[in-house]
């Protein structure tokens, strides 16, 4: 028996780095269905087939849309929830673009990388915890929004994507607050430092290997996704810290 066996579940960006283990995890602790979104096909087929070597059973969706764009996201919820049969326990919003890199100072941001930062990284999420709700609340589901410490500290030259992290926090606040009663919670995590290709873009002069690897991050989400975070809502949680104290805060 895994922890989240029977779990319906929809991750974005997950066809590397963070959400893509966490997909591999999520398979590993028993989920009977995972829908998987990114922008490119061609990795998520990569990662349907590693998913398949360690759960043969499980029921793999691929999907390859944009979460800054609207149509896509109706479109993503929409093939999701046909092949879920209308039935969504967990939506993780990971997708998120760093824009620019190097990343410029607020006064040199380009306007329209700026609003696609904010597109992705908060109107994404936004748009598709809308949409799939009428499908969670019956189930009384969990929704995972994956922040940063960016989103807490203005750290000069994280523009549009700081920005985009402060807002992310505050809506998860509000939805949680607006869903205290039906059930579905919302919860948020900062992953921390990890070694991942977007983290690598943002700061090219660090040496990678001193950040964590993304599978080692995993445990919070499953902890968020499966019952045993049932009551638990409208926290913040940092994965590579005393994520359990913060649970029973």
């Amino acid at each position: 028996m895994g922890k989240l066996d029977g779990k319906n579940i929809l991750i974005t960006g997950a066809s590397q780095g963070l959400g893509r283990e966490m997909a591999l995890r999520f398979a590993c602790e028993g989920a009977a269905a995972l829908s998987l979104v990114a922008r490119h096909a061609d990795k998520l087929n990569a990662a349907r087939d590693e998913i398949r070597k360690v759960a043969p059973k499980i029921d793999v969706v691929i999907i390859d849309g944009d979460v800054s764009k609207p149509r896509d996201i109706e479109r993503i919820v929409a093939t999701t929830l046909a092949q879920f049969k209308g039935k969504l326990d967990v939506l993780v919003n990971n997708a998120s673009t760093i824009g620019p890199s190097p990343m410029p100072y607020l006064l040199d941001y380009p306007v329209e990388d700026f609003r696609e930062v904010l597109d992705t990284n908060l109107i994404g999420p936004f748009l598709l915890i809308k949409s799939a709700l009428p499908a969670m609340i019956e189930r009384g589901g969990s929704i995972i929004n994956v922040t940063s410490d960016a989103g807490q500290v203005g750290y000069p030259g994280w523009g549009a994507y700081g920005i985009s992290k402060f807002g992310l926090e505050g809506m998860s606040q509000t939805w949680a607050s607006e869903l205290q009663e039906s059930g579905v919670r919302v919860n948020w995590v900062d992953p921390g430092s990890m070694n991942t290709a977007m983290h690598r873009a943002a700061e090219p002069e660090e040496d990678p290997s001193e950040w964590a690897d993304p599978a080692d991050v995993t445990d919070v989400f499953v902890f968020l996704a499966s019952d045993e975070s049932k009551g638990v809502t409208g926290k913040r949680f940092q994965a590579q810290e005393d994520w359990k104290a913060a649970a029973l805060a």
